[in-house]
């Protein structure tokens, strides 16, 4: 086996609650009001849509027809009072009317036989709306393990922004980082400390591994969704919340029939904007007690399959501690883009840039 190659649970698609747009030439991150499935495979125009996707949207739409009588549905085109030539000022419309004449006119004169009905010309409009498509706040689903920090790997995390190459991972305490010489164990001081975090842009990063438990959902059993977040309150509440289902259902995690919801609050430093952020709880509809039955039933009938549930995290904690970091270099460069961005006072190749690969080369 590689030495230093870490073993992660497998990923078939992405779940997020942001994108990666351009402005000025740059590509930023943008946050969302809901999540979106993507698969791995990205085009020119971003992540390319997963099928679970559009299967939980429709059903979003289906249950709101059922429950309000109101169908969602995408416009095909622009009604005829929302058109630009409707909303224009008479003057406007009086203008395009002495024009459409005037060519008539002209082309009447040089061929004789055009025809043009100027009461039906009217400024250019839109030929189709914007799709109106359902908020994708909640996904059912199922975690790998039944120890929570097996699902979600948090660690304060510093990219070289230039090369898109990790520089340190730490947990508070302690933390890897690459020197001259090498990886080194040195003491964790924290981004808010640590003089090469402040510089460099070190924050938390965390992963966060689940299964989509649903019928038309084609992964297999140990296949995972990942859910890449730098936001403090998603990994601080998934966090929380796990290490609560695990207690109260007697370390059946695993076996919970979960959701994850997409939750917002503000606070003083957002000034009032929404802060949206991820949560996990038993699914809508079914009852904790119900639900801690269900998985003391699952895992009964998992033993009886010869399904060893032990034996697959202590697999995982063994693939965990193999290597440093879990991203490949590919990875690492489309991670760095989308939550590690370039801005006006630590941009790629600016002096703090700089200076923190200077001192990484020194150790």
């Amino acid at each position: 086996m590689i030495k230093g190659l870490m073993m992660t649970p497998p990923v078939v698609g992405r779940i997020s609650i942001g994108r990666v747009v351009e402005r000025n030439g740059k590509r930023l991150p943008e946050k969302d009001d809901e999540f979106t499935i993507t698969t791995q495979v990205q085009s020119r125009n971003g992540w390319m849509l997963h099928p679970m996707d559009g299967i939980l949207r429709r059903e979003l739409d289906d249950r709101q027809l059922m429950t309000t009588g109101v169908e969602v549905k995408e416009l095909p085109h622009l009604p005829e009072e929302f058109s630009a030539s409707a909303q224009a000022p008479a003057t406007l419309r009086s203008k395009l009317a002495k024009r459409a004449t005037d060519a008539r006119k002209a082309q009447t004169t040089a061929s004789g036989s055009v025809e043009i009905d100027s009461a039906n010309v009217h400024e250019e409009a839109p030929s189709k709306a914007a799709a109106v498509r359902a908020k994708l706040r909640s996904i059912p689903v199922r975690v790998l393990f039944n120890d929570p920090a097996l699902n979600l790997r948090a660690n304060y995390t510093l990219f070289d922004r230039a090369t898109a190459r990790p520089i340190c991972v730490g947990d508070g305490q302690t933390c890897k980082r690459m020197t001259a010489k090498g990886i080194e164990s040195m003491p964790c001081e924290g981004p808010d400390l640590c003089a090469l975090a402040i510089e460099g842009g070190c924050k938390p990063f965390g992963r966060f591994h689940v299964r989509i438990d649903h019928p038309d959902c084609q992964a297999d059993a140990l296949s995972t969704f990942v859910l890449r977040t730098t936001g403090i309150n998603s990994m601080r509440t998934l966090l929380t919340r796990m290490q609560y289902l695990q207690a109260v259902s007697g370390g059946l995690l695993a076996y919970l029939p979960l959701e994850i919801r997409l939750r917002a609050k503000s606070t003083a430093m957002s000034r009032r904007t929404p802060i949206y952020y991820v949560d996990i709880g038993i699914r809508d509809g079914i009852s904790l007690d119900t639900a801690i039955g269900q998985a003391m039933d699952a895992a009964e009938n998992s033993k009886k399959t010869g399904h060893n549930q032990d034996a697959l995290e202590n697999a995982a904690r063994t693939g965990y501690a193999l290597g440093l970091f879990e991203e490949l270099s590919a990875e690492a460069a489309e991670i760095v883009q989308e939550f590690y961005p370039s801005s006006s006072d630590a941009v790629i190749g600016s002096e703090p840039s700089r200076r923190m690969r200077q001192e990484v080369r020194h150790g």
